[in-house]
């Protein structure tokens, strides 16, 4: 169900600003997208979808994920056993086993609910 309190693209890509959930009819989630330069004004299911014959449009909503970062260490071992990672090169030196063949520093970048299907 769409939210106000959640952000939106369409399924095609295009920037939505979302005005109410509560509209009358078929179509009560009212907003727009921008396209050209402009706010084209539109509506919506309470599911996001543009047309209600539940095939996809470009015009679906889609929610847009908050994004993470962070930096982490990973120490390594021989065969891929027991890769451990951590949050501070400190904490994975201390942890560090004495078969360990690399230290390396890993930059992620992961929307929320990445890889949880």
């Amino acid at each position: 169900m769409i939210s106000k309190d959640k952000q939106y693209v369409t399924r095609g890509g295009l920037e939505v600003r979302i005005y109410a959930t509560d509209g009358l009819g078929e179509y009560p989630v009212h907003g727009a997208y921008w396209v050209h330069g402009n706010w084209v004004n539109t509506s919506w299911t309470l599911d996001g979808l543009y047309s209600s014959d539940l095939s996809s449009s470009k015009m679906d909503l889609v929610e847009v994920k908050p994004r993470h970062q962070r930096t982490v260490w990973i120490n390594c071992y021989p065969g891929g056993n027991n890769d451990c990672s951590h949050n501070k090169l400190e904490d994975a030196n201390r942890h560090a086993g004495p078969a360990r063949i690399a230290c390396i520093q890993v930059e992620l970048d992961f929307a929320e609910g990445e890889g949880l299907k």
